[in-house]
């Protein structure tokens, strides 16, 4: 097949490459000769035919489906390019599938950079002197969530894909067989003895079951914490993929448990899904009572193995924190390790006067900033160590005391 249609799906091919399905020469030359092979007259045979080629996951169906819809958007385009292809070509509707918000983003995003009838602009030759630049990634670790723009944003998050996790693997009680273990396994020394009718005893042993503790995430969703809580979530979502024992729990005037949602392996359709499941978004804070429901209802399910706790928001609290000082030390108690991530402590004058603050700073191990890729790059390295002297809560409490 020569023309248009083969350039077209060859761009749309790359297109679904940004947007992040493995799409190589091979899938693109197949979609052609399937096309080509199957002699299409419709609009909704030509998605299907390369939605088969294209699509090897079910995580990849929702991003394909909205980079269709844009890419083949113009009215009649298909027809057009398929009825001179085709000469028996019949009329076809145009059906509009269903708008989807999850893989919207990054379909846009990628099919932006794909302009098949543009050519590409001549490059000037511009000579400048690299002794002061900074590179643009030592930029986007250093600059604040709230101001990064949609582009930066959108690197950001493959930039945290890329964290690598700490190996914090902790012992448990269970007890597996083992040929290093210092541990006799009494049962299977016995019976390998019986094998050799008691005359030699082959000692077997075991030891405990190493595995990464558990994660719980608490996030706040409230209306201050806007500019930062969706990247935070990315961050979870990639601690998810990369670890099985991660729980996230999502407030603001009331708490909802979004751990199932987040383990879908595409990061917008968990976004999504944990957009549609929360009613109280960019509300009102209420940590006091959030922090009493999971001490109640979850803290016994998801606390267990020496669990580290990720307390993620500001501190101001709009009810009396008489409840929360209590419903915090219970939390702390309960839990291996409680680190509180603050955005505000991305201010260099920042003081600890807030009621809310001041209630939450004595039962915390850990006291840190969440601002920045830097900020999280540190988090991920200290998940697994001591508290350092830098995010001792006890230095907050010394200035205002």
């Amino acid at each position: 097949m020569t023309g248009k249609l083969s350039e077209n799906i060859t761009y749309f091919a790359r297109a679904l490459r940004d947007a992040g399905l493995p799409v190589g020469p091979g899938a693109i030359i197949d979609a052609v000769e399937a096309v080509e092979a199957a002699h299409i007259g419709t609009r909704v045979d030509f998605y299907w035919t390369l939605h088969a080629i294209f699509v090897k996951k079910h995580e990849h169906s929702e991003v394909f489906d909205q980079a269709f819809r844009i890419f083949w958007r113009r009215k009649a385009l298909i027809e057009k390019i398929i009825a001179t292809l085709s000469p028996f070509s019949p009329a076809a509707k145009d059906d509009k599938p269903k708008k989807k918000e999850a893989g919207a983003l990054r379909a846009a995003e990628a099919l932006l950079k794909t302009k098949p009838n543009e050519p590409p602009p001549e490059e000037e030759e511009v000579e400048f002197s690299a002794r002061l630049t900074i590179s643009e990634r030592e930029v986007l670790q250093s600059k604040d969530f709230a101001q990064m723009t949609a582009e930066e944003i959108a690197k950001a998050r493959r930039l945290i894909d890329r964290l690598e996790l700490p190996d914090d693997r902790r012992k448990t009680r269970r007890l597996v067989p083992s040929t290093q273990g210092k541990m006799i396994d009494t049962r299977r020394t016995f019976r390998r003895s019986l094998r050799n009718g008691g005359a030699v005893i082959d000692l077997a042993w075991r030891a405990p079951v190493e595995k990464p503790p558990p994660l719980v995430a608490i996030c706040d969703i409230s209306g201050s914490m806007a500019d930062y809580t969706r990247l935070f979530l990315h961050f979870i979502h990639a601690l998810t993929d990369k670890r099985r024992r991660v729980h996230t729990f999502l407030f603001g005037t009331r708490l909802t448990n979004v751990s199932r949602s987040l383990r879908h392996r595409d990061p917008d359709e968990a976004l999504a899904l944990c957009s549609s499941q929360v009613q109280d978004w960019s509300g009102g804070t209420r940590i006091g009572t959030s922090l009493h429901r999971f001490n109640r209802e979850w803290s016994r399910r998801v606390l267990g193995q020496g669990a580290t706790v990720l307390l993620f928001t500001d501190g101001l609290e709009r009810d009396d924190t008489d409840e929360l000082r209590l419903e915090i030390d219970r939390l702390h108690r309960s839990c291996h390790k409680l680190v509180w991530l603050n955005p505000l402590l991305r201010f260099d004058g920042f003081e600890a006067r807030a009621s809310g603050i001041r209630a939450i700073l004595p039962h915390v191990d850990e006291f840190r900033p969440i601002h920045n890729l830097n900020a999280m790059e540190t988090l991920v390295k200290a998940l697994s160590k001591d508290v350092s002297e830098a995010a001792n809560p006890k230095r907050w409490l010394k200035q205002v005391a």
